[in-house]
């Protein structure tokens, strides 16, 4: 995955509580067998009107918010359904972070299994930058990964925010689940030589019961 240190751009502000997957990525638009396209539905009800035609009191649609890298939101943003489609599609109309006090706990997940930073913060610091966010003219804010800080200059704010060991290594390297994960190997290997000499009777077992089903199926 594409590293991620800081990003500078404008954020757009969805003063929304509860913000679920579905108001992300509606179902009508996850017929495709991948990811392409996605963009066109993503946060649909937000950007377009009712007859599809782009919804002028959107912030995405007036100027100098095009593919704004940064969302801020309230509590519980991706609640709902685990679609993976709703991080994909944020990261199709260019969105690389996204700031809320809380997440849904499997988009949370998938945010950063895909590299995009889902950065947590206190819902005072959420009430703090929504309320300097302009949804008319482009705010400039910066979201610096290395240093756990969010910075309103125009407003003179700055903010932290929380995010676990592992998933800010996962960014910041670049790494996937399956590349952060073998980077334990080594630990992975001791524990298994540990569990094995403690519970010799287990070892192999998932082998053995592999072997006993493919017997009985053949």
């Amino acid at each position: 995955m594409e590293k991620f240190t800081e990003i500078t751009g404008a954020a757009v502000a969805l003063d929304i509580d509860n913000l679920d997957t579905d108001q992300i990525m509606p179902k009508q638009f996850l017929r495709g067998i991948d990811k392409s396209g996605l963009d066109k539905g993503t946060l649909y009800n937000q950007r377009f009107l009712a007859d599809g035609t782009p919804n002028p009191e959107s912030a995405f649609n007036k100027p100098g918010f095009e593919r704004a890298p940064i969302i801020v939101s309230g509590p519980n943003f991706g609640c709902g359904s685990s679609r993976e489609h709703a991080v994909w599609g944020l990261q199709q109309i260019g969105v690389r972070v996204v700031i809320a006090p809380s997440f849904g706990e499997i988009f949370y997940s998938n945010c950063f299994n895909n590299g995009l930073l889902a950065a947590r913060v206190s819902p005072e610091d959420s009430r703090r930058l929504l309320s300097v966010i302009s949804s008319d003219v482009p705010t400039e804010v910066t979201v610096s990964l290395r240093e756990c800080r969010i910075l309103v200059p125009s407003a003179g704010l700055e903010v932290a925010f929380a995010i676990a060991p592992r998933h800010r290594t996962m960014l910041l390297e670049g790494l996937d689940m399956l590349e952060s994960t073998m980077r334990g190997i080594d630990e992975i290997k001791a524990f298994r030589s540990r569990h094995e000499a403690a519970f010799p009777w287990m070892t192999g077992l998932a082998g053995k019961a592999a072997r006993v089903l493919k017997s009985r199926s053949s």
